[in-house]
């Protein structure tokens, strides 16, 4: 019996309406009120005659979408035997070095690394947040080495699932990939067997689930992650693979390429024609007498196996063998010709046609795979870049959408409730080309913007906000807040150029000071500047300068002074450059020949 106190209920009870079909997100069947016992108490005939007409209308809504369900699950239903089909075509398209390699490009380009190393980039406005998810994801799931295998499997199949290890806890602690061709999606209202069709489910098996059918087992929609394609509506609930478009072309092409094979080793090698002189000879006669000189040059019998009886019927010529004719004008010139092999062995119009054909069904451009030099100094290749990474950002919107459910579980899963939506997944584009573009564009914008605004004569052409408008694309409210941020900056400018009066002694340099500054008697103004204002001027009397060497004395002590041979050891202390802060080693030296008599004494006595 379901409980809606919230606190009674389990965190799975709890995931499971955050992602079933009571869940916020308005997925749950549409009510439609309508009881033929509730009576309606009205003088109005007016009144009854509209709530009347309500009610049918309420009644027929019911109805229809009823059929609907219907429809999408009979929808479902045929397409499960083929979907199995194409899965079979798919494992078997991977033989094929294009598609593999097309395969492989969709999933590199679309887990390109950025300059951090990270193939997964998120952001957040909590710094928790952040972390959180840059853990499950760089650790837990370790998105780097499984993602580009998630994206080629989900380009291969149109579908990928991933089971997601839960922890009541710890969140996702782990994930497993599943056979994709044994996992079935149950949509809202869909049983998983025809027989269940016309029996009332309970509201649990209303919302979305997933069915393991080799294994009989059944998964809530927060347990796999289902990453799919959705391209085409008649796949649906399923994704569409990016190699469905190319089954028919990958057929033709294998059927040409084979009979291609099939005409160059019959055509391709050169035979001879032996003429063998007959004469007047019987023509009953000729062709055992034919057969057995060309039996002298080669024996080429088939052998029954069931028989063991030799059977001339399967003696098929090999592709080397030659021919023998009876010739019976003994002057016949030329008693051995060469019969020449196929010539057009290069034309091979029909292969790159249909080749052709195939790549534009992967959508990958033939420069990407090697078949062509790209030519006009890349030029071309750069434009092809921008056309194909609009397909690796559709590929990557998909996966985006997948990796933010799973995000969206874990942080549940961890208690943040109200931080669910304060972060955003992003996948690095990998086009530089089209980033390139963008720039150009704003740098267009920029410079129309400034002529827009300059004025002429004392006159701009427009205003400062119509441009904004018109030009950069700013919303009304857009120009307001840039106005108010403007004015923030401002007063942040202002702030910096009176930092010299403000801050006047940062401390940054004060190690650097002690260890290198001039403490030897010589004036600070060393350098020709001039002395500051004060002393005979009536201001305050300067400084009074720092103690020289005393007469006859030696010079100040720097770090740097000291000998290698006084065994001087550096400590920790405030002043770096006191006499104090060393130890001379050099006195324990001399006396450790006393200290070692002294101790031989006491151990004699």
């Amino acid at each position: 019996m379901e409980n809606n106190d919230n606190g009674n209920l389990t965190v799975w009870q709890k995931l499971s309406h955050a992602f079933g079909p009571n869940a916020l997100l308005n997925q749950d069947y549409p009510t439609y009120k309508f009881d033929r016992k509730d009576l309606l108490k009205t003088t109005s005939k007016q009144e009854y005659d509209k709530e009347l007409l309500q009610a049918q209308q309420t009644y027929y809504l019911a109805n229809q979408w009823t059929k609907i369900e219907s429809n999408m699950y009979t929808q479902s239903v045929y397409y499960e035997p083929t979907r199995l089909a194409s899965f079979y075509d798919y494992e078997s398209m991977e033989y094929t070095p294009e598609i593999s390699a097309a395969l492989d490009i969709y999933g590199e380009e679309s887990t390109t690394v950025d300059e951090n190393g990270y193939m997964l980039q998120i952001y957040s406005e909590s710094k928790r947040i952040k972390s959180i998810l840059a853990d499950l994801f760089n650790n837990v799931m370790d998105v780097n080495t499984n993602l580009p295998m998630w994206v080629r499997n989900t380009c291969k199949y149109g579908d990928n699932f991933v089971y997601l290890k839960l922890d009541s806890d710890k969140g996702i602690v782990g994930c497993m990939q599943l056979p994709n061709i044994e996992i079935e999606r149950l949509e809202r209202g869909m049983p998983a067997q025809a027989a269940k069709q016309n029996i009332d489910e309970p509201i649990e098996n209303k919302g979305l689930r997933f069915n393991w059918k080799a294994k009989a087992m059944e998964f809530n929609s927060w347990e796999i992650a289902h990453f799919r394609l959705l391209g085409d509506d008649r796949k649906l609930p399923y994704g569409t693979s990016m190699l469905e478009k190319a089954r028919r072309i990958w057929k033709q092409l294998l059927l040409s390429e084979d009979a291609m094979l099939i005409y160059r080793t019959s055509r391709a090698p050169e035979r001879r024609v032996f003429k063998v002189f007959v004469g007047n000879m019987d023509d009953k006669d000729v062709e055992p007498y034919v057969q057995r000189v060309a039996n002298k040059f080669k024996r080429d019998q088939v052998v029954d196996s069931k028989t063991g009886n030799v059977d001339l019927r399967f003696n098929q010529m090999a592709v080397d063998q030659d021919y023998f004719i009876p010739v019976r004008d003994a002057a016949a010139p030329n008693p051995i010709d060469t019969l020449p092999g196929a010539t057009n062995l290069s034309e091979i119009a029909d292969i790159e046609y249909i080749q052709k054909k195939l790549l534009t069904a992967l959508r990958v451009p033939k420069a990407f795979l090697g078949f062509e030099e790209p030519v006009g100094g890349g030029k071309d290749l750069s434009l092809m870049d921008i056309r194909f990474a609009r397909t690796i950002n559709r590929i990557q919107k998909c996966m985006i959408a997948e990796l933010n459910k799973i995000a969206i579980i874990h942080l549940f899963l961890l208690g943040f409730e109200d931080e669910l939506s304060n972060f955003t997944l992003g996948l690095t584009n990998p086009s530089s080309q089209a980033d390139l573009l963008k720039v150009d564009l704003w740098k267009e914008k920029i410079l129309l913007y400034k002529d827009a605004v300059t004025s002429i004569e004392g006159i701009a052409p427009v205003s400062v906000s119509w441009a904004k408008k018109h030009v950069l694309g700013f919303s009304d409210e857009e120009i307001k807040l840039d106005l108010q941020q403007q004015r923030i900056e401002k007063a942040v400018g202002a702030e910096l150029t009176n930092t010299a009066t403000i801050i006047t002694h940062s401390g940054i340099f004060d190690n650097v000071d002690k260890l290198y500054g001039n403490k030897s008697g010589s004036t600070a103004n060393a350098g020709g500047a001039p002395p500051p204002p004060g002393g005979d001027e009536g201001g305050e009397p300067p400084p009074p300068p720092p103690p020289g060497p005393e007469p006859g004395g030696a010079a100040g002590v720097t770090p740097e002074s000291f000998k290698r041979n006084n065994l001087k050891i550096l400590l920790e202390s405030n002043s770096l450059t006191d006499e104090d802060s060393y130890i001379d080693l050099s006195k324990g030296k001399n006396s450790l020949g006393e200290m070692e008599a002294q101790l031989s004494k006491l151990l004699k006595d």
